[in-house]
């Protein structure tokens, strides 16, 4: 994975979103162990992606880009949660749920593609 990758800015810019919805929901009293949990594991999905770039083997790549997926994982659990919680509304939850399931497939392939396929790192 270069460092211009597309998957890493798709990945950033879905982090700063999550970074936006951590704003407003504390303006909005979420309960804050909620937007806590939504807000480390939506970052975490470009911090290791970040890293992953400078992997130092495939196997590096690979547990790094992993831990990214289930990180995205992690965050389409919390969105879910947060939308039958009404904390967001049917298009605020429509909007980023699409967001992150373009990041999830993405890393789902970036990951399969490593592992399967010897793609040089």
């Amino acid at each position: 994975m270069s460092r211009d990758s597309i998957t890493l800015e798709k990945c950033k810019r879905f982090s700063a979103r999550v970074i936006r919805l951590d704003k407003y929901l504390r303006t909005n009293r979420c309960p804050m162990a909620i937007s806590n949990q939504i807000l480390r594991s939506g970052t975490s999905i470009s911090a290791n992606m970040a890293e992953a770039i400078y992997a130092i083997s495939r196997s590096d790549f690979l547990s790094k880009s992993h831990i990214a997926l289930k990180e995205c994982a992690e965050t389409l659990n919390w969105l879910e949660l947060l939308y039958e919680a009404k904390h967001i509304t049917q298009p605020q939850f429509d909007s980023i749920k699409a967001d992150c399931e373009e990041v999830l497939k993405l890393l789902i392939s970036t990951t399969k593609t490593t592992r399967y396929n010897n793609v040089a790192v």
